[in-house]
């Protein structure tokens, strides 16, 4: 049987992140083969995340990043915020965020892109059993322009990069490119604190703008007016929800009094060419994501037997 060295065992930990103990099992199990160990800690590894797998992962990281005319954001998500400070956690992220550049939309190509000599899934599913916690590759998203700026934005940025609300901002132009930085990054600004759902009204979604009509209808109805008066007031409600949920006719948040629009048009100036937003992304952590209400009382009085 092959000695099982500290050298041997420090170069599997530095190729898994596993822990010392877990590393030294497996050297021990492959007969020293650092390469087979690696495989039979993966192979732990699935075991260990489907065990992981029921539990609820609303913390984590955004990713984003920007590289010519291209931006991707990625959302990947953990059991607990300590875990976002985690170096190995973090590491991982901004490696599939820059991935995702190169997949797209796709998720799945992005699961199965590779790490090394890992793809992405069996890398997360490493970390599961290293750090011990579930964790998911949620969603990623890119956006590209001809001829312009794709620019990203982290509110609140944990390191560049990394943080809990992140977006891209995508303006096509022949402007210059300097000028139509800034404004990607005031409008990428606006987008965070705005959350508009559209870009414009023809990008609202029937569903939504259907539940909306209702909504309104009925409230309108219980008011007692007439029907036609209900149908006017109906139109100027929807109007009103088309400036909150439309980035183009949302009040710039930069300056508090012009709509995002007109900003655009008066900016396209300075840039020296026409600008038009394409398109924006902005994922914040753990949204839509029904989160786990702890209840410590119990679990306290369970603990000693009350």
């Amino acid at each position: 049987m092959a000695e099982i060295t500290a050298a041997l065992v420090k170069d599997l930990r530095e190729k898994t992140g596993a822990g010392m103990m877990d590393c030294k099992k497996a050297l021990a199990n492959n007969d020293g083969d650092v390469e087979a160990a690696v495989d039979w800690l993966r192979k732990q590894g699935l075991a260990s995340a489907a065990k992981k797998s029921g539990r609820i992962a609303s913390e984590g990281l955004v990713g984003v990043v920007t590289k010519g005319t291209k931006g991707a954001v990625v959302e990947v998500n953990a059991e607990t915020d300590f875990v976002a400070r985690n170096e190995q956690f973090q590491g991982f992220v901004q490696q599939v965020t820059d991935l995702a550049i190169g997949t797209g939309d796709d998720l799945e190509a992005l699961k199965t892109a590779k790490i090394g000599s890992a793809t992405v899934a069996e890398t997360l599913t490493t970390l599961i059993a290293t750090i011990g916690e579930n964790m998911n590759l949620r969603r990623g998203a890119v956006l590209s322009v001809n001829s312009g700026v794709v620019v990203s934005y982290m509110h609140n940025a944990l390191k560049p990069g990394l943080g809990k609300i992140g977006v891209l901002v995508a303006l096509e132009s022949k402007g210059d490119v300097a000028k139509l930085e800034v404004l990607g990054k005031q409008l990428a600004m606006h987008v965070a604190a705005a959350n508009p759902t559209a870009l414009s009204r023809n990008e609202v979604s029937p569903a939504d703008l259907e539940r909306e009509r209702n909504v309104q209808i009925e409230m309108a109805r219980a008011s007692g007016r007439p029907e036609n008066i209900i149908e006017k007031m109906v139109e100027g409600r929807l109007r009103k929800y088309y400036e909150e949920s439309c980035l183009l006719e949302q009040t710039y948040v930069i300056d508090g009094e012009t709509k995002v629009e007109d900003a655009v048009k008066k900016a396209a100036k300075d840039v020296g060419a026409e600008v038009t937003v394409t398109g924006f992304r902005r994922f914040a952590l753990g949204e839509g994501i029904e989160k786990k209400q702890e209840d410590f009382a119990a679990e306290v009085a369970a603990a000693v037997g009350a």
